[in-house]
């Protein structure tokens, strides 16, 4: 609200400059502008726009892989940190938008000179408290919004003229639906506006108290508090104080169950959900005679002996109103509000909302956590919390590492949470270390992942868990082609399994051996380990698991030939992975068994095969995309189909040096054959236009270009034909919207909710409800049916069926 001139100004100043620093207090909007900036960049010399939050990152070394993680660039080949980094970035055309660098300001400064030096096409928009001080920034002071003159008589009109005003009478509308201006209450405002220093955070946590305080009620509070503020007993600039000032008065204003809350929330770095905010903020359970179902007394000892509230040097301050988990809920709505919290909007799994402290309030909430002494019991509970979930994730399947659901929203309380564990020896260190492992490792972050794995294997002593360790390490080590150090540590993590006489971990760290000799080439090994690994899982009664373990063995047996047996394999293991594997699980399966049948000959099989993949998969630009799309090439070779290999082949191997994937040997000496082949058939200027064509194929475009004029495969997961007609609708289908058709183009260009939302000035809720009845008039389920729908529509094709 209120920065048009701003905004103008910027796009301007992006277009000419590489680095754009948004510098101003704390409070004053910076954040707020950047993602606006962001959000408008598409398809400008900018090019696409990634957002990358710092803010709860406090390790300056860490700060490559957290850009790396942010960014979706995996680690391979060797390669890592800033390497990886500039590897994956090269000459592609993109923003990085780092927010709230000012307490990493020498690192983000250093990062950023490295990658505009050695990326030419990079630019970097940062918001931060102070600038970076790198050659050639350009750095942009955020003021305040716009107030109405002080000591002049206005008249409403007038005063509405004023930025602040506006912002203020909009948020307060947003806490209480009746509110409205009487007679002289806009000069009330304006007076509101000008005492906080026209900061937007300070005005909306001021506008949050309309709901149960008068104008003139709110003005008299920020009067006292910042008098008190101005009187010396803080320190720092006018700004701040005013900051300072709205946040603490807003605090004071809380009933005593709402503080308690809002403190306990600060330890929750990265954001919340209500089921977390109940697990942190809510007090044990008490028996009948005052003590904890941990056997301590409350308000006297923990469960370690020490001394409650004395614990860190600080001293409670009283006796603070018994938190209650049903309670919690209500308490957050309450916070959000009064504005002292935030909801994020996004794609949520089952819907759940997630709320947030901005860092300001955070730090404040954290400073008044500890003033109570309650940090202690605050981090207890939230170590629990997150044990449970990470438990919970792993299940009582045997290939945690390959099948667990990783705590991927929980990523910042899980890496703080380990720090903190670490540093005081906490029994639950180990398994929330190896779950933040896990983590880190599907998301091919594997220098972190090996780092955090080495200070495991230093200070673990539970069998079971050091086998869990060096398994996972080894994948690690794997992935980084890093073969000797696989083989090791997967061969002691066996003998750790072999000694404990645990099944379950004895068979995950076989199945981590058997990974280890694949990627060294040694497939007849590879098979023998898989073998005794089936053995050992047949024991156990999981079905999942032992459909995971012959499909692991039936793609080693692919490789020395064996494809009757691998056949057989993938006949009995389907059927499961289908009914209840993880997507990336199933979509390996498919691709095996779609190899396999090319390797027998049948090539309609396996083009359905690699044709349910793709459909199964949101975009093209993903590795589990690949290994279909490279299949479909061979299939293609074989039939005789030169022009679409070749585009195909170009446009894979595009993707594979986008997102710095190597295949494995053994399947790429396959494609390249085939492509080899296809070329000698071809005149060279014919090959060449048929490669520059497949490298301009992306995304959704890429795929719907795969699935043109194949037919679907077997009936998905909810019993209907992926590829039939009723997947996707009849012709006749009611017509879209102008805004839904706009909605379904940007979608088949491979854009997220979040883009979309940003392109067209929508929130990403509404964009979430175009899509809906999008499906709904089309009958399709998918993204990628989505854009297969707008691609045929585009070349005036009849639907294709897909």
């Amino acid at each position: 609200m209120g920065r048009e001139r701003e905004l103008s100004r910027l796009r301007t100043l992006l277009r000419s400059s590489r680095l754009l620093t948004l510098t101003g207090p704390g409070g004053v909007g910076k954040t707020r502008l950047a993602l606006e900036l962001a959000g408008s960049v598409r398809g400008s010399r900018a090019g696409r726009a990634h957002w990358v939050e710092l803010d709860s990152l406090h390790d300056s070394e860490l700060l490559p892989q957290a850009l790396a993680a942010a960014l979706g660039v995996r680690e391979r080949g060797g390669r890592a940190g800033i390497e990886a980094l500039v590897h994956a970035l090269g000459s592609r055309t993109l923003l990085i938008v780092l927010d709230n660098c000012e307490h990493l300001a020498d690192a983000c400064a250093q990062l950023a000179a490295t990658l505009l030096a050695r990326c030419p096409r990079l630019r970097i928009l940062a918001t931060s408290r102070e600038t970076l001080r790198v050659p050639g920034e350009v750095v942009f002071r955020v003021g305040e919004l716009s107030l109405s003159p002080a000591g002049e008589e206005l008249d409403t009109a007038e005063l509405l003229r004023s930025e602040a005003v506006r912002l203020f009478l909009a948020r307060a509308r947003t806490s209480d639906v009746a509110f409205a201006l009487g007679p002289g209450d806009a000069r009330t405002v304006a007076e509101i506006c000008r005492r906080l220093d026209g900061l937007p955070l300070a005005i909306e946590l001021a506008a949050g108290r309309t709901g149960s305080l008068s104008l003139p009620g709110i003005l008299r509070g920020l009067d006292d508090q910042l008098s008190l503020l101005t009187d010396g007993s803080r320190t720092g600039p006018g700004r701040h104080r005013e900051l300072a000032a709205a946040i603490d008065w807003s605090h004071r204003l809380l009933d005593p169950l709402e503080a308690v809350v809002f403190r306990r929330l600060s330890v929750l770095g990265g954001g919340f959900d209500t089921e977390g905010a109940a697990a942190v903020c809510a007090d044990g359970v008490e028996d009948d005679d005052g003590r904890g179902r941990d056997g301590s007394r409350n308000g006297d000892r923990d469960v370690r002996g020490e001394d409650v509230g004395r614990r860190d040097g600080v001293a409670p301050r009283g006796p603070h109103p018994t938190v209650r988990p049903e309670q919690v809920v209500p308490v957050v709505c309450a916070l959000e509000a009064k504005s002292l919290i935030v909801r994020v909007r996004g794609d949520e799994p089952r819907g759940a909302a997630r709320f947030r402290q901005l860092s300001a309030i955070r730090a404040y909430g954290m400073d008044r956590l500890a003033e109570a002494g309650e940090l202690p019991d605050t981090w207890d509970r939230a170590l629990d919390w997150l044990a449970g979930k990470s438990a919970e994730a792993v299940g009582p399947g045997v290939f945690a590492d390959l099948t667990g659901e990783p705590l991927g929203q929980e990523q910042e309380i899980l890496a703080a949470a380990v720090t903190y564990s670490a540093a005081r020896s906490d029994r639950r260190h180990i398994p929330l270390a190896i779950a933040l492992a896990r983590l880190l490792y599907r998301q091919e972050q594997l220098t972190a992942a090996r780092t955090l794995l080495s200070g495991v294997l230093e200070r673990v002593q539970d069998r079971e868990d050091r086998g869990a360790a060096l398994a996972l390490a080894a994948r690690s080590a794997c992935l980084q082609d890093d073969h000797a150090a696989a083989l090791a540590f997967a061969q002691e993590a066996v003998a750790v399994g072999r000694a404990g006489q645990q099944p379950a971990g004895l068979a995950n760290a076989l199945d981590a051996l058997a990974a280890a000799r694949l990627c060294r080439g040694e497939f007849a090994d590879a098979v023998a380990v898989f073998a005794e690994c089936l053995d050992v899982v047949r024991t156990l009664g999981r079905p999942l698991d032992l459909a995971l373990c012959r499909h692991h063995l039936a793609w080693a047996m692919l490789q020395t030939g064996t494809t009757a047996q691998a056949e057989r394999l993938m006949q009995e293991c389907l059927p499961e992975l289908a009914a209840r594997a993880p997507l990336g699980q199933l979509t390996a399966a498919l691709h095996t068994d779609g190899a396999i049948r090319l390797a027998r000959g049948d090539l309609d099989g396996a083009e359905r095969r690699f044709a349910e993949v793709l459909l199964k998969t949101p975009s093209g630009e993903s590795f589990h995309a690949l290994y279909p799309l490279e299949g479909m090439v061979i299939v293609a070779a074989e039939r005789g189909d030169l022009q679409r290999s070749l585009r195909l082949y170009a446009a894979a191997a595009a993707i594979r040096q986008r997102i710095d994937t190597e295949p494995e040997a053994h399947w790429w000496g396959q494609v390249e054959a085939a492509v080899a082949r296809v070329k000698e058939r071809l005149p060279p200027a014919g090959a060449a236009a048929a490669m520059a064509a497949g490298r301009r194929l992306r995304g959704a475009r890429l795929v719907a270009y795969a699935l043109r004029g194949t037919e679907a495969g077997p009936a998905g997961r909810d019993g209907a034909h992926e590829g039939s007609p009723e997947g996707v609708g009849a012709a006749g289908h009611p017509p879209l919207t102008g805004r839904e058709s706009t909605v379904a183009k940007l979608v088949a260009e491979g854009l997220t909710n979040q883009q979309i939302a940003a392109h067209l000035g929508l929130s990403k809720s509404t964009v979430a409800g175009h899509l809906d009845r999008v499906r709904d008039k089309w009958g399709v389920r998918s993204r990628t049916q989505i854009a297969v729908r707008v691609a045929d529509q585009a070349a005036g094709r009849p639907e294709s069926g897909l």
